[in-house]
C-alpha cells in the first residue's frame, strides 16, 4: 500500500528543494519544530504539538538519498508502528511554469483507517509547502488545517 499526491508549484526547483531538504524549509511547512541533521546518512526529528503545547506524537526520518533539485527521500526509523520501516520520497520535474512534486509514503503494510488519515493530512502538508513557496507562509503544525478528531 502506497500513499502518493502530485501538486504543481509555482516557484523554481531550487526553492523546492531546499524547503524538502533543509531544517528551516521543513519547519516551514510540516511542522515547527523540526530538528536533526538533513544530509545523506543523518537522522530528521519531527514533533507534532497542538496549538495549546500538548504533544500529539512525532517521527524519526533517517535521509536516505538526495540528488540536487531532483530528489529527496526519507526512511521512517521512530513514530507510530504503522509508519516505520516506510519510505518517503519527493520527486522533483519542472513543467511550464511549474515544479511539480510527485509524492510518495511507500510500504505501508495494510490500508487501515491511519492509512486514510496519513493521506489526506499529507494532502494538506503538500499545499501547506506550495503555499509558502508561492505565498511565503505556510501551515506548519500546530497551525495546520485540522481534518477530524485525529488532528
Amino acid at each position: 500500500m502506497d500513499i502518493v499526491h502530485r501538486v504543481g508549484i509555482k516557484a523554481p526547483v531550487s526553492a523546492v528543494y531546499e524547503a524538502l531538504s533543509t531544517i528551516t524549509g521543513l519547519a516551514g511547512w510540516w511542522t515547527t519544530t523540526t530538528t536533526g541533521r538533513p544530509e545523506v546518512g543523518g537522522t530528521i526529528s519531527f514533533r507534532f504539538f497542538l496549538e495549546t503545547g500538548a504533544e500529539i506524537g512525532g517521527f524519526d526520518m533517517e535521509v536516505l538519498e538526495q540528488v540536487r533539485n531532483e530528489k529527496v527521500r526519507w526512511r521512517v526509523k521512530g513514530g507510530p508502528a504503522e509508519w516505520v520501516g516506510t519510505d518517503i520520497e519527493f520527486l522533483l520535474s519542472r513543467q511550464d511554469e511549474h515544479t511539480v512534486v510527485m509524492f510518495a509514503h511507500r510500504q505501508w503494510r495494510e490500508e487501515v483507517e491511519f492509512t486514510a488519515h496519513c493521506s489526506t493530512k499529507w494532502a494538506t502538508f503538500l499545499l501547506s509547502l506550495r503555499d509558502l513557496l508561492e505565498t511565503g507562509q505556510g501551515r506548519p503544525a500546530p497551525h495546520d488545517l485540522r481534518i477530524g478528531n485525529w488532528h
